[in-house]
């Protein structure tokens, strides 16, 4: 299957993807990509409604590599919860800076949604602004509510 590359938009940020199929290789949020729509599934994501990215895959989770097991674990913190970068670092069997960079160098942010972890006294560092890691968060927290809310008002 080609690659292609698309852009949209998170706020005020572009985000842009580069893809084949259900394999996700790149995004990166700043300067826009292709001109393609990027996958609807993304799109939901960034407009705050909870969509099914588990059937994305990311070529930086395969191998036996620290890394790869670092963004396995990091693939599996469920949608609007965190963990510390010391919890991750239990888990795979290294250490809290490890994971940290490792996480800094993670290709598919969203996908391996590396947003989710935290430092114990604050958020901890998002390439390219902290900012993003902190609307992300914001993002995930405000649909949890509004789930939860619409959950409540059902019954």
């Amino acid at each position: 299957m080609a690659m292609r590359e698309g852009s949209g938009r998170f706020g005020l940020w572009p985000v842009s993807v580069a893809w084949d199929g259900n394999c996700i290789h790149r995004v990166w949020f700043g300067r826009s990509g292709g001109g393609d729509p990027i996958p609807p599934e993304i799109t939901g994501y960034l407009a705050g409604r909870r969509t099914d990215l588990s059937l994305f895959s990311s070529p930086a989770e395969e191998g036996d590599g620290v890394s790869a097991r670092i963004y396995r674990i990091v693939r599996e913190i469920p949608y609007g919860e965190t963990r510390t970068y010391g919890e991750i670092a239990a888990s795979a069997g290294t250490h809290a800076r490890v994971v940290g960079g490792a996480l800094a160098r993670n290709p598919t942010p969203i996908i391996i949604p590396c947003h989710r972890v935290i430092g114990k006294r604050d958020i901890g560092g998002f390439t390219p602004d902290k900012a993003i890691k902190k609307e992300l968060l914001d993002l995930e927290a405000r649909t949890r509510r509004k789930d939860s809310l619409n959950s409540e008002q059902s019954k």
